[in-house]
C-alpha cells in the first residue's frame, strides 16, 4: 500500500527530472522528455503538451487510488 505512493512520486520526479535535463536521455522516450521537446512549442501548438502532461496526471492519480483501494481492502485495523 505505501509503495503505491512511492511509485506515484517516483513517476513525478523521473518525469521531472528528464524534462528538467538531468534524467533519462533523448533516444529514451519519457513523458518527461516528451515535455521538454514541446517547450520550442508552446506558443505554437500548445495542446501537444496535453498528452504526456494528462497522462502523468491520470497515472499518478490511478496508482493512488490503487493504493488506497488495496489499504481499504486489506488492513485489519480498518474492518469494524
Amino acid at each position: 500500500m505505501n509503495a503505491t505512493l512511492g511509485l506515484g512520486g517516483v513517476i513525478l520526479v523521473e518525469s521531472a527530472l528528464s524534462f528538467l535535463g538531468f534524467g533519462i536521455q533523448q533516444p529514451v522516450a519519457t513523458w518527461g522528455n516528451m515535455l521538454q521537446n514541446v517547450q520550442k512549442d508552446m506558443f505554437t501548438a500548445p495542446w501537444k503538451a496535453l498528452y504526456p502532461g494528462l497522462l502523468i496526471f491520470i497515472t499518478v492519480l490511478a496508482v493512488n487510488y490503487l493504493g488506497d483501494g488495496l489499504r481499504d481492502a486489506l488492513d485489519p485495523r480498518l474492518k469494524l
